[in-house]
């Protein structure tokens, strides 16, 4: 079985979702991005807020992570953007095999 990791990333628009996720996909970083509308609560500068976003699972492999963090980073439109990896401790082994050939 081959080692795989997902890692969760917030977007404050489903514009910037699309377009992180295609460019995750499209630089071989994910074998595939699914997007999620969300709301989400949480601190910020001290006040307690409430937002809709939009959340990517991403699926790729945890040698990707470091190249997929500063992807994020680079694109992202938050100042500190919610960027943590997953392990895959299990799983549909063709699937996680899929996973590997897509993230090379």
């Amino acid at each position: 079985m081959s080692d795989a990791a997902l890692v969760l990333v917030s977007c404050g628009s489903e514009e910037e979702a699309r377009t992180l996720s295609r460019g995750l996909v499209e630089r071989d970083l994910a074998a595939g991005v699914q997007r999620f509308p969300i709301t989400s609560v949480y601190t910020w500068k001290g006040e307690v807020v409430e937002d809709g976003e939009w959340l990517l699972v991403i699926k790729t492999r945890p040698d990707r992570y470091p190249d997929i963090e500063a992807y994020v980073v680079e694109h992202h439109s938050y100042e500190v953007p919610q960027v943590i990896m997953v392990p895959v401790t299990g799983g549909h082994a063709p699937y996680l095999d899929w996973i590997d050939q897509h993230t090379r």
